[in-house]
C-alpha cells in the first residue's frame, strides 16, 4: 500500500506505527491513504477532523 505524505504532515497524524490520527484512532482508512479520498473533504467517520497542515518548525535566524 502506498502512503499518502498528506497524512505525515497533518497535525492530527499520532506517529504510532500504527497509521492512526485524531479523526480515526483506530486506524486511517485505506482510501485516505492511498489518496483515493481527499481527507481536506469530510469522510465517514472522520467526527469533523480533517486534514490540517502542521505548523512549520521556526527556523533561527542566520548570523
Amino acid at each position: 500500500m502506498t502512503v499518502d505524505p498528506i497524512c505525515l504532515r497533518c497535525r492530527h497524524f499520532v506517529d504510532d506505527r500504527r497509521w492512526t490520527c485524531a479523526a480515526f484512532p483506530r486506524g486511517i482508512p485505506g482510501p485516505i491513504l492511498v489518496m483515493e479520498a481527499d481527507h481536506r473533504e469530510p469522510y465517514p467517520g472522520d467526527g469533523g477532523i480533517r486534514f490540517e497542515p502542521r505548523p512549520e518548525p521556526e527556523t533561527p535566524p542566520k548570523p
